[in-house]
Parts: C-alpha cells; sequence; structure tokens
C-alpha cells in the first residue's frame, strides 16, 4: 500500500473517531454558534450553593444515557459517571432530558450546567465550550470471525468485504482501506453477515464492540486490528466555567484513584475505558 494510502487511511481514521462518540442522533445543530440569549459562565461556589448539578443528556443511548426497560429509571455510563462527580462536589446530580440536536443550545441558554452525552472533545468544540478531563477513551476496530488470522491490520481490508453503514464514517474507512463494502442497517446485521461468512470484517467503534460483548458474550468473534486514533469524551461545560471544571477534574480524579471509574466502566463494557 502506497505512503499516500496509508497518511490518507490514518486521516479518515482520526475523522471518524471525532465523530464517533458523539450523541445517540445526528448533530443537526450548529455546535459553537450563538444561543440566542447565551448565559454566563458557572462557578463551583454557585454549584454548591444551589446544591445541584443539572445534566443535560439524551436518556436514550444505550449504554450511556437510558431507560432501564425502556421506562424505567435513568441510568447508564455516563449517568452514573456525573452522579459520581456530583457526589464529590457535595452536591446532587439532576437531570433534563434533551434531543442531541439541542444539547449545545441547551447548555448554552443555561437549561442545564455540564452535558454528559459521549460529548467527543475536538478543536472547533474547544473553541465553544470547556471540558473536563476526558472520562471515555476509544479506538476504531476491526472485528472478523475469531477463527480469521488473514486480517491482522487495516492493510489486510485491501481486497476483503465489510459490513457497513453507508451513512457511517466507518465506512468511508473502510472503502479508503481497499475494501469491498456491504450495507447494513447497523451493527447487529454486521455481526449476522459476518457470522453467516458473507463478509470478512465489519469497522465500528471499540465501545459498540465492548458494549455487545458484554450482553452477549459472542466467542465467535474477535477484534482484529484497532486505529492508533483515539476519541475522548468528557464533561462540556459553558464558558466562563473554569473554577468548576477545575474542581470537576479533582473529583474525576479522585474518582479514577479510588477506582470508582474503572469499576463503573466495567460494569457496562467488561473493560476500562476511562483511560
Amino acid at each position: 500500500m502506497t505512503t499516500r494510502l496509508l497518511s490518507t487511511l490514518a486521516l479518515s481514521a482520526a475523522a471518524a473517531l471525532t465523530l464517533a462518540s458523539c450523541g445517540g442522533g445526528e448533530e443537526a445543530q450548529q455546535e459553537g454558534a450563538p444561543a440566542e440569549e447565551s448565559a454566563s459562565g458557572l462557578t463551583l461556589e454557585e454549584v454548591q450553593e444551589s446544591g445541584t448539578l443539572t445534566v443535560g443528556t439524551e436518556g436514550t443511548y444505550r449504554p450511556f444515557s437510558f431507560h432501564e426497560g425502556g421506562a424505567g429509571e435513568l441510568t447508564g455510563y455516563d449517568v452514573e459517571i456525573v452522579t459520581a462527580v456530583a457526589e464529590e462536589l457535595g452536591v446532587e446530580a439532576e437531570f433534563e432530558e434533551t434531543q442531541w440536536d439541542a444539547m449545545f443550545a441547551g447548555l448554552e441558554s443555561a437549561r442545564f450546567d455540564v452535558i454528559a452525552n459521549q460529548v467527543s472533545i475536538t478543536e472547533d468544540r474547544e473553541e465553544s465550550y470547556l471540558f473536563s478531563a476526558p472520562y471515555t477513551v476509544s479506538n476504531g476496530v476491526i472485528v472478523t470471525l475469531a477463527e480469521n488470522e488473514e486480517i491482522t491490520s487495516f492493510e489486510d481490508l485491501d481486497g476483503a468485504t465489510t459490513a457497513q453503514s453507508l451513512t457511517s464514517n466507518w465506512n468511508d474507512l473502510a472503502q479508503e482501506s481497499g475494501a469491498e463494502v456491504e450495507a447494513v442497517e447497523g451493527w447487529a446485521q454486521s455481526v449476522t453477515l459476518l457470522e453467516q461468512g458473507r463478509v470478512d470484517a465489519t469497522i465500528n467503534d471499540k465501545l459498540t464492540y465492548l458494549d455487545y460483548q458484554e450482553t452477549e458474550g459472542n466467542e465467535n468473534i474477535k477484534i482484529a486490528a484497532e486505529t492508533e486514533d483515539q476519541s475522548q469524551a468528557a464533561l462540556t461545560f459553558r464558558q466562563g466555567s473554569e473554577s468548576l471544571v477545575e474542581a470537576v477534574d479533582e473529583a474525576l480524579a479522585a474518582l479514577a484513584e479510588d477506582g470508582t471509574l474503572t469499576e463503573i466502566s466495567e460494569k457496562y463494557f467488561g473493560a476500562d475505558v476511562t483511560g
């Protein structure tokens, strides 16, 4: 494979990972565009005086933010992380469920104080928002049958067949890797085609694979290779909230040190994805 193609793959992987962990819906909203009435930042003292940290999240984004059984209590990886952070700050987490395309507008208008919804840290977002230290780190992965020994890198996808959603960035990476793409609607169909022997591999986010394995324990498939680039998700705040972000970072560090972050991660993914 040429140097030029390898360079293209690296750039595509980075782009794919940037978008992989940013909410369950399409980003219809222009992030960073000023809200009609953009609120000022929030200090740690203000949060502690109110006794609550109001959190924007989807509530429909399993396993990060969802209702158990569809109508039960709000739970999920992100929900438990931010709840633990709030406890470290000495306040209670209160949740405002919001569709993804209104999430950033809700933050800017002070409908809530922070977003906990797998928001990826990007250069564009850093121009408009403040981020905590990342609490999720993930790679893109190639998934094959467990018995497959021929695919061990992205270069090995040249001439192979992969199952991909045509609207996904992973589809672009598969094609630029030289793969022939079989169109699917999502991860579950990709696994079915893989087990049926109709495709050689599928590319997806590692968190998707880990979440699936935690539920299904499918020994017929494996991770054959991972991208070098990683996406990082963090809690997201309005500009001017520096003291609050600093306190949240200290809380995350304490939760990492005492094993709480790892415990929450392993509950949902069977592995430590906190970095």
